[in-house]
């Protein structure tokens, strides 16, 4: 066994060489109410840890109504992940936090847990903004608009993570992900 350093130097150094130069920073916001249902089977560890190999999650926020249970809000932070509860609309606290991070110069990609297409002009303005786009989705009731404005789609079914990635026009669920190439759509 090594001995082990002590003091602020020590530590300084150690916290130095685990930086990694250069790597994205990720705002993760979740659609609760929309997503975080049983038939759905939605893990946010998962979902973390895919976003791992994309960056650094700077920013996690859960959004959910004022019904959430304490449970469910005890398992979001235990994720590490700050809830939002909101007493109206959780999609209008989303898309209007989520604004906040397209013009954050802090932020290099949005990752958005939802189905809805409500959300599609926030994925129109983050790409416009020059911010890379993720959309973790989940079907039924997934928007196709909504899969069409992002970078890149995780679609869950049963609790399993498939991208897709559709050139022909037919949807396809595959292992990995990809980015979609919407030149070819």
């Amino acid at each position: 066994m090594k001995p082990m350093k002590s003091g602020f130097g020590a530590i300084r150094n150690y916290l130095g060489s685990k930086q990694e130069k250069g790597r994205r920073k990720i705002a993760l916001l979740v659609d609760g109410p929309n997503m975080l249902r049983k038939e759905f089977q939605i893990n946010l560890e998962g979902i973390r840890d895919v976003l791992k190999d994309y960056g650094t999650i700077k920013i996690g926020r859960v959004f959910l109504n004022q019904y959430a249970s304490e449970k469910l809000i005890e398992a979001i932070e235990t994720q590490g992940l700050e809830p939002i509860i909101c007493s109206s609309d959780v999609d209008v606290r989303l898309s209007v936090e989520g604004m906040e991070m397209v013009f954050s110069p802090v932020i290099d990609i949005i990752a958005l847990v939802t189905r809805d297409a409500d959300f599609k002009p926030l994925l129109n303005k983050a790409n416009e903004h020059g911010k890379e786009t993720i959309l973790f989705g989940a079907e039924p009731g997934m928007s196709i608009g909504l899969k069409n404005s992002a970078d890149y789609v995780i679609i869950m079914k049963e609790g399993v993570m498939g991208h897709e990635y559709d050139i022909t026009g037919s949807e396809n669920i595959e292992d990995g992900i990809e980015s979609p190439d919407k030149d070819l759509k």
